[in-house]
């Protein structure tokens, strides 16, 4: 029988806006309780430093170097995730003895799975002397190691969320990631999960609101609500190969790009974007062996009133923000990656050849010891 014990979720996701810390209390299978919350927002200056990143990993694709050159950025990015980890426990005035794991995921600056390559810059070793905590990390390497997608991997916390909904499961769930990009998990069951990445979330909408205005997302859909959607524009964007590609299959946050909007206006441009993070969703349903009775959205495109608007007039089924179900949808990157590192720690499955195509259910993560 696994042993229950207390782990602390750390991500810093494609939107690059900051870091997510989670407490959650769990035996790597069933979630216990979850525990306090902390987010800390990246300054413009920070946010900006990232976003370079990008483009230099981009340019030099060997990890060796990109590791190399974006080293005093990493360290930086490690210093405020101590910092996100001091103020989580200081909320839940538990002592760092209490914690058996910090997941800790890193910014991802690139990921290029069918080359092989998926790097997350941050120092795990630094921050297990710094916390005096075990600290896992690099939770995607053996995955892609194994010829695997590396990418998503919130599914297995995913399904022990559906799992954990009262009442018998009877139709197939839906949970829908909205970050920087868009992925959705397929659970029926106890069946292995079904994830991809189906394409942009915010990442498309935030670069074409920040390059127009001096704000760096579209709030509450206010842009798109005024502007019209454009179909011809649309029409280029849905034409992406990736789309109609098979699953397991995930992205890169650069792999889709504004250009098609570039001769709209801001409203214009923003209603049409945020027409396409819905229908890249919805169209994702002809990946699922069977059609779902239910969508269940994360992340923070949930805010977005107009993206969930879209969101419900493109699916026919049921559509449901994260706190419909007693969700933290603002958190739960940051607890699954908790979860994953009690996983870890047990060598339980991260991830599954219907997750990444994996040659088969795979552990991973690398340990690091205070």
């Amino acid at each position: 029988m696994s042993k229950v014990r207390w782990a602390i979720g750390l991500m810093s996701g494609t939107s690059l806006d900051g870091i997510d810390a989670a407490l959650i209390e769990t035996d790597g299978r069933n979630i216990i309780a979850a525990g306090p919350v902390r987010h800390l927002a990246y300054s413009a200056g920070f946010r900006a430093e990232l976003r370079q990143c990008l483009d230099i990993a981009r340019a030099h694709r060997s990890p060796a170097r990109i590791s190399g050159d974006l080293a005093q950025t990493a360290r930086r990015l490690s210093v405020l995730h101590a910092e996100c980890v001091r103020d989580l426990l200081a909320d839940a005035s538990l002592p760092a003895s209490e914690i058996a794991a910090i997941g800790f995921h890193g910014q991802t600056v690139l990921h290029r799975p069918d080359d092989g390559v998926t790097v997350q810059i941050g120092e795990g070793d630094w921050l297990a002397a710094e916390l005096g905590m075990p600290v896992v990390g690099q939770f995607r390497a053996a995955d892609v190691a194994a010829g695997g997608q590396g990418a998503p991997f919130a599914p297995a916390y995913h399904r022990a969320l559906v799992a954990a909904l009262p009442g018998p499961a009877a139709e197939p769930v839906v949970v829908v990631n909205i970050g920087g990009v868009s992925n959705v998990t397929f659970i029926h069951g106890d069946a292995d999960p079904i994830a991809f990445d189906s394409g942009p979330g915010n990442a498309l909408l935030d670069d074409w609101v920040a390059a127009k205005t001096d704000r760096v997302f579209d709030e509450d859909g206010a842009f798109a609500r005024t502007g019209q959607i454009d179909g011809a524009a649309l029409a280029v964007l849905m034409a992406n190969e990736y789309l109609a590609k098979p699953p397991p299959k995930s992205l890169d946050r650069n792999d889709f790009s504004c250009e098609p909007v570039t001769d709209l206006s801001l409203e214009d441009g923003a209603a049409t974007l945020t027409a396409f993070t819905a229908e890249v969703v919805a169209v994702s349903a002809r990946h699922f062996p069977t059609p779902p009775g239910q969508w269940i959205i994360c992340g923070g495109g949930r805010h977005n009133r107009t993206l969930m608007e879209e969101l419900a007039r493109r699916i026919p089924q049921k559509v449901a923000r994260a706190e419909d179900f007693g969700w933290r949808g603002d958190d739960i990157e940051a607890e699954a990656f908790g979860y994953l590192a009690i996983r870890s720690l047990d060598g339980l499955p991260l991830s599954w050849p219907t997750t990444t195509g994996v040659p088969r259910p795979m552990p991973g993560g690398i340990l690091h010891l205070p």
